[in-house]
């Protein structure tokens, strides 16, 4: 996979870092990105299935996100790259050919 292949979506429910989420999402599952009106529709038991098959690969608060940062895990001024560096390290997905 490739850094072009994904693409970082951020989404707000309030003003906490808590209700602040960051999505990498796979572009070659779902190529406009998370579709949230469909996914305010599944079953909560069901939202982990949902997020992989429209193409999450991971999803963070803004509070993981934030601790993240201050262990130089990822740079807030370079997320989406950051991010996906992070996914290969971690196994999430495999690192361009």
């Amino acid at each position: 996979m490739t850094l072009d292949e994904t693409k970082l979506e951020t989404f707000r429910f309030g003003e906490s870092a808590d209700d602040i989420f960051y999505c990498l999402v796979d572009l070659r599952v779902s190529p406009d990105g998370l579709d949230l009106k469909k996914l305010r529709l599944t079953s909560p038991r069901d939202i982990d299935i949902m997020f992989r098959e429209t193409g999450c690969i991971t999803m963070l608060t803004g509070q993981e996100v934030e601790v993240l940062a201050s262990r130089g895990e990822i740079r807030m001024e370079d997320l989406h790259t950051s991010l996906f560096e992070l996914c290969i390290k971690e196994g999430l997905i495999s690192a361009p050919d």
